[in-house]
């Protein structure tokens, strides 16, 4: 069941990158409406997978990410909505394809251990997923404005220039998804500090729990994740938008990235509670 909405997203990067290379009005409305098909079968697939297990699937790394992308597909579809650009999802799409197949290829829905059972923890999951989505949107956001940006400083405005959003608008784009994310990912690791201090408490903790410490790649990694986007607050405050802004979330959402999905993987000994 994965699988679908895999093909949907696919068959909608498809649409999109008609509508952006052609500049074909009646792609760019179907590859809308493929990708809102396509988060509808995502929340479906969820659903159902939710129901048969007891919970919600995001106790193994590959069920967080896959929840990851329908939050990623839908946020993008409202910046769609509310801005009227289309020209985004071609940058968006291989992005949710990419994440969605590893959904596919590890499909089986893990159990949830009891100490995972703490609404705490459902609150830093769903804060981090949704942190994670709005910073994904700002780094396709800042990677099109350096692009956009380099074409306008040569001197050869065509490709981009005559597809993308103004930088002005670009930025401005950038400027609330960073924001709104900081604010998701700042209760995300707050949450999560309350939760791993009650998990913590009493005298069989679980070996995972034990190891949630600044020593954990994965802990390190969402702290260095935090500091850039909040030094990406504060230098936007002191005037430093723009291209500036965009490479930070450019870099910011690369650690973001290679922390949830390569040390979520491989090389964290606290974040994947799979039972």
């Amino acid at each position: 069941m994965n699988a679908i909405p895999l093909i949907l997203y696919l068959s909608a990067g498809i649409l999109y990158a008609v509508h952006f290379t052609t500049r074909n009005a009646l792609a760019g409305r179907t590859g809308t409406a493929v990708l809102t098909l396509g988060v509808v079968a995502h929340a479906f697939v969820t659903g159902m997978q939710t129901q048969a297990a007891g919970h919600v699937p995001i106790a193994g790394v590959a069920q967080a990410i896959s929840v990851f992308v329908g939050l990623l597909a839908l946020a993008y579809l409202y910046m769609e909505m509310t801005t009227g650009e289309r020209a985004l999802g071609v940058f968006i799409t291989p992005l949710l394809v990419a994440l969605q197949l590893l959904r596919v290829v590890s499909s089986v829905v893990e159990k949830r251990v009891p100490i995972l059972e703490s609404p705490w923890f459902g609150v830093h999951v769903a804060s981090l997923l949704f942190a994670y989505a709005c910073l994904a949107l700002a780094f396709v956001v800042g990677l099109t404005y350096v692009l956009l940006f380099k074409e306008i400083k040569a001197k050869h405005l065509g490709y981009f220039y005559a597809r993308l959003p103004s930088l002005e608008s670009l930025d401005l784009m950038n400027a609330r998804t960073v924001a709104l994310g900081w604010v998701c990912l700042t209760i995300g690791v707050i949450v999560g500090v309350i939760w791993t201090l009650q998990a913590k408490q009493g005298p069989n903790v679980d070996p995972r729990v034990q190891a949630i410490t600044l020593a954990d790649p994965k802990i390190l990694g969402a702290v260095v994740s935090w500091a850039i986007y909040t030094f990406a607050l504060y230098a936007r405050k002191r005037g430093a938008g723009g291209k500036r802004a965009a490479y930070i979330s450019v870099v910011g959402f690369a650690i973001v990235l290679f922390n949830f999905v390569p040390i979520g993987y491989f090389l964290t000994r606290s974040h994947n509670f799979g039972g």
